[in-house]
């Protein structure tokens, strides 16, 4: 099964952690009473030394690790090759798709699980489902978002003990060798069920509406536009944080990853409620997506309002462009996506700007106001004249 070059995935550097000196206790205040015979202190448990306690955290490690592998390291990278009847090189690009970093052929680095892996890729190659390209992409795509998706939770549960339990990072990061055998299974289902629940919506914005999406979209339009030939109708917008690089170097470690969290949650959940879906974060910026302009516009204002309600987090710069767009690896791109983040960096705090096209599709529906504002000359778009968006009558979206 040949398979075109690419680059083995990175692999993340360890992280590196130091002991913190526990806190002196207060002195307390004991007042005078009749001398008695002074009891025996009771005993304290010493601290295991660290020798031993990297041993018992390298067996944790290990028996984590036949429980998430399925079993024991058994076989070399020829033998999982052999045994998928798949060329060395093959396997080689699919364990590489997956993430994964190379082994040398002496190494025993593989398991059941992991041939069995393989091989289910490559018999849905054999039987014509998937071309050789298309399960690259898909392999590396589960590889990507799992590596994300599992230090995000990890990282979730050592912030969680430092900040909630008191202990130091190490500590934190040794009790989590403790911890994900009982979150193993819990965790796992809950994949698998939103997996499933992901892929059916995606099935109805990806295939099932899309004609009806470019049909709503040719309102207004030529044909002749730069996006015309692009296959998705989708209202993009970004939303910008406010001052967010001066901010951020006046702030310690732990307030700026709760400013960082609690921007993406928010955003998350205002566009998850306004039927939209979050393409990605870019540091300070969240790029989103909806099927309607009056989605968009739903989300754009909210995004706005929240964020300059939040006494935490700083205003935000919004902007809206409803077009088309082409949907790959996850994200989205086309002249709309580029244009929307031009008017961001246009738009005032806690203001949504959109575009001419947008404001004209929304102009007469009574929960929208458009404003036209001064004309500006946007690098790879010539002169545009940008409108704010802002709340007509309606309540918006409801967040409870």
């Amino acid at each position: 099964m040949p398979v075109a070059d690419s680059e083995p995935a990175a692999v993340p550097e360890p992280v590196t952690v130091q002991e913190s000196d526990a806190p002196e206790e207060p002195a307390v205040q004991v007042p005078e009473v009749t001398p008695e015979p002074t009891p025996e202190p009771e005993s304290v448990p010493e601290v295991a030394p660290v020798a031993e306690r990297t041993m018992n955290d390298r067996e944790a490690s290990r028996n984590l690790e036949r429980r998430l592998l399925g079993g024991p390291r058994t076989l070399k990278r020829r033998e999982v090759a052999s045994g998928a009847g798949v060329s060395l090189l093959s396997a080689k690009k699919l364990w590489r798709a997956l993430g994964f970093p190379n082994v040398n052929d002496e190494e025993v680095a593989f398991t059941e699980r992991d041939l069995e892996a393989i091989l289910t890729i490559v018999e849905n190659v054999r039987e014509g489902y998937l071309s050789e390209e298309t399960a690259i992409s898909i392999t590396r795509s589960i590889g990507q978002m799992t590596d994300r998706m599992v230090i995000w939770q990890i990282e979730a549960l050592v912030e969680d003990f430092v900040q909630n339990r008191k202990m130091t990072d190490r500590e934190a990061r040794e009790h989590v060798l403790e911890l994900l055998p009982r979150l193993i299974e819990p965790i796992e289902n809950v994949l698998l069920y939103t997996w499933r629940r992901q892929m059916n919506a995606a099935i109805q914005r990806q295939v099932l509406r899309v004609e009806s999406g470019l049909l709503a979209s040719a309102e207004g339009r030529t044909g002749e536009e730069d996006d015309a030939p692009l296959p998705l109708a989708r209202a993009v917008g970004f939303a910008d944080l406010v001052s967010y690089t001066s901010l951020s170097r006046r702030m310690n470690e732990r307030t700026l990853a709760q400013l960082v969290q609690r921007f993406e949650q928010k955003s998350a959940e205002i566009i998850a409620v306004g039927g939209g879906r979050l393409v990605k974060t870019i540091g300070d910026e969240v790029l989103f997506v909806a099927e309607t302009p009056q989605a968009g516009a739903e989300i754009s204002l909210a995004l706005a309002e929240e964020f300059k309600a939040d006494e935490f987090l700083p205003d935000a710069r919004v902007s809206l462009v409803w077009g088309r767009v082409l949907s790959r690896l996850g994200d989205i791109y086309g002249p709309t996506v580029n244009l929307a983040a031009r008017l961001t960096a246009l738009a005032k705090p806690s203001t949504v700007l959109c575009d001419a096209l947008t404001a004209s599709t929304l102009s007469g529906d009574k929960r929208y106001i458009v404003e036209r504002q001064q004309s500006h000359e946007v690098r790879g778009f010539g002169e545009i004249t940008p409108y704010i968006l802002a709340r007509g009558e309606g309540e918006g979206l409801s967040l409870d």
